[in-house]
C-alpha cells in the first residue's frame, strides 16, 4: 500500500530510529537475529514464553503482532499449565468484554469460537485459561483482549527446542519450572537463551547473606551460563502496552545478546534500551514492589490524601536510595529507572491495588498472594527476602542518632512496618500511618545523607 503524503512514506524514519521500508525494517531485524543464532535457511527462529500472567501474555502477544506473518522464519508459542478453570462470573464478564468489541466478536465468529463463550456465560460449558489465551484471552486481564496465540501445554513440547525463552513466571514459580525444564535440555547441543521479565528477589542468609534473582534462579536450576540470560523490566502497565500506550524498557545482560534482542524487541510504541548491569536493575524491579504495597495502605487509609501519600513518598524513596547504596557501587545511575518504575507502580500496580484492598479489607492475608483476576502479588516475598537480608547484623553500619552499630533495616521503618503487617502478621494495616506518623522518624533527607556520606556498599549482597 502506498502511504499519502500526510502518512509515513516508504523509507522514512521513526523518531525511535526504526525504519520502515514496506516490511523492510521487520525482516532485517528478522534477519539480524536469525543471523545471530546461526539460523539456516528452513530452520525458523523459536521462541516461547514460558508463564501467562499479564505481561508474559502481553510480551507473547506484541512479538505475534510484530512477527507472526513470518512463519517460515519465526515462530512463537506460549506455555501455560492446563486444567485452570475460569468462574461463572468472569465467563459472563468475558463475554461482555466480547459483544464490546466488534473486532474481536467478527474474528470469534470466523474462527468459529463464539458459540462456547454463549454456553460460558449460560454455565452449560466450562472455559478454562489455556483454552481462551488461544484465543487472546489471559485469565489476568479479560478486559484487553489479545491476538490469538498458540498455546502449549505440555512444558517439555514448548520449550525442548526452543532457540528464546522469555521467562514471565513469577519469581516464586521460576526455580520450580525451570528445574523441571532442565531436564528436557539435558541432550541439546545448541544453549537456549533466556529473557526473564520476572520481578522479584530471594534471600540467601550462609554462608553469607546475598539476594537471589530469577536470573540466578535459572542459571541454578539449568545451568545455562548467565552470559545467555537476560532481564528485561521496565516501567510498564501489561494492557497500556499492549494498547500502544508509548513505553520503554530495558533488556540486560552480555552484549554478545542484549544490543541485538533490544532491536528485535523494540517497536515504535515500545521502545527498548539495554544495560550492561543485569542484577541489579532486576533487584530494582523487585525493592519498588515493596513500597508500593505501603503505597496503595496509605491511600486506602486517608481517602485518597495526596498530602499523606507525598509523605509516604518522601520516605519510602529515601529507604530505597538507602537500599540502592547497599547493593550499588555507583547508585546514582539507577535513580531515573527506580523512580519511574515505582512511579507507575504506585499508580497503577497490582502491589499497590492489594495494599489498597488489605487496607479496605476488601482481601484477607489468609487469601495468600496470587489473586484471582491479578496473578501473583510479588511484593509480599520481596518484603520477607529484602527485610531477612537487611536484618542481618553482619552487615551492620553505624547508626546516625545512638553512634552505635545497627542492621541496616532499623533505618528502614516502612520495611519493618511492612514486615509486621504482611509477614509476621503482629499488627493490622493502620500501622504504616503510625509509623509515618512517629515523632521519632528521621528526616528522610538524614537517611540519604547517611547513605551518601558512609561507606555502606556492601558488594556481596549481589555477589555475581
Amino acid at each position: 500500500m502506498v502511504e499519502t503524503s500526510e502518512g509515513i512514506a516508504n523509507n522514512s524514519a521513526y523518531t525511535n530510529g526504526l525504519v520502515r521500508s514496506g516490511n523492510g525494517s521487520v525482516e532485517e531485524k528478522i534477519d539480524e537475529i536469525r543471523q545471530l543464532f546461526g539460523k539456516a535457511d528452513g530452520d525458523p527462529l523459536r521462541i516461547v514464553g514460558v508463564g501467562a500472567g499479564a505481561w508474559g501474555s502481553v510480551f507473547a502477544a506484541m512479538l505475534q503482532d510484530a512477527y507472526g506473518s513470518f512463519r517460515d522464519k519465526v515462530q512463537i508459542r506460549i506455555w501455560r499449565r492446563a486444567g485452570r478453570s475460569v468462574d461463572r462470573a468472569t465467563a459472563e464478564h468475558l463475554f461482555e468484554v466480547i459483544n464490546s468489541r466488534e473486532d474481536v466478536l467478527r474474528r470469534l465468529i470466523r474462527r468459529c469460537a463464539y458459540l462456547k463463550y454463549v454456553e460460558g456465560r449460560l454455565g452449560d460449558r466450562m472455559l478454562y485459561a489455556d483454552e481462551i489465551l488461544k484465543d487472546g484471552f489471559c485469565l489476568n486481564m479479560i478486559d484487553t483482549p489479545l491476538c490469538p496465540l498458540k498455546v502449549v501445554t505440555n512444558l517439555q513440547e514448548a520449550v525442548w527446542d526452543a532457540d528464546i525463552v522469555i521467562n514471565g513466571l513469577p519469581s516464586t514459580e521460576t526455580r520450580e519450572v525451570f528445574e523441571e525444564i532442565s531436564r528436557y535440555w539435558k541432550e541439546r547441543i545448541t544453549v537456549p537463551v533466556i529473557i526473564s521479565l520476572a520481578k522479584g528477589i530471594e534471600a540467601e542468609l550462609e554462608p553469607e547473606p546475598r539476594i537471589i534473582t530469577p536470573t540466578q534462579m535459572i542459571n541454578r536450576a539449568t545451568g545455562v551460563p548467565m552470559d545467555n540470560i537476560l532481564y528485561l523490566g521496565g516501567p510498564n502497565i501489561a494492557s497500556e502496552i499492549y494498547n500502544k500506550e508509548y513505553a520503554n524498557a530495558r533488556i540486560c545482560g552480555a552484549e554478545k545478546w542484549r544490543k541485538s534482542l533490544a532491536r528485535f524487541l523494540r517497536q515504535p510504541h515500545f521502545i527498548v534500551w539495554d544495560n550492561v548491569d543485569l542484577f541489579t536493575h532486576e533487584v530494582m524491579g523487585g525493592l519498588k514492589n515493596v513500597y508500593a504495597i505501603g503505597a496503595g495502605m496509605v491511600a486506602a487509609l486517608t481517602n485518597e490524601s495526596a498530602t499523606s501519600k507525598s509523605v509516604y513518598f518522601a520516605h519510602c524513596t529515601s529507604e530505597m536510595i538507602f537500599i540502592t547504596h547497599l547493593l550499588a557501587e555507583e547508585p546514582e545511575k539507577l535513580a531515573g529507572p527506580l523512580l519511574a518504575d515505582t512511579y507507575v507502580t504506585l499508580l497503577k500496580g497490582r502491589n499497590a491495588w492489594y495494599g489498597q484492598k488489605l487496607a479496605k479489607q476488601e482481601l484477607s492475608l489468609d487469601m495468600g498472594d496470587s489473586i484471582k483476576g491479578k496473578g501473583m502479588i510479588q511484593g509480599v516475598s520481596a518484603v520477607k527476602a529484602f527485610y531477612e537480608l537487611l536484618g542481618q547484623s553482619r552487615l551492620s553500619i553505624v547508626h546516625p542518632n545512638e553512634n552505635n552499630h545497627v542492621a541496616p533495616v532499623e533505618l528502614c521503618p516502612i520495611l519493618k512496618t511492612l514486615y509486621k503487617i504482611l509477614i509476621v502478621r503482629e499488627v493490622s494495616s493502620e500501622a504504616i500511618l503510625e509509623t509515618l506518623r512517629d515523632e521519632t522518624m528521621n528526616d528522610p533527607r538524614e537517611r540519604i545523607e547517611i547513605a551518601q556520606s558512609q561507606h555502606i556498599y556492601r558488594p556481596s549482597l549481589l555477589r555475581k
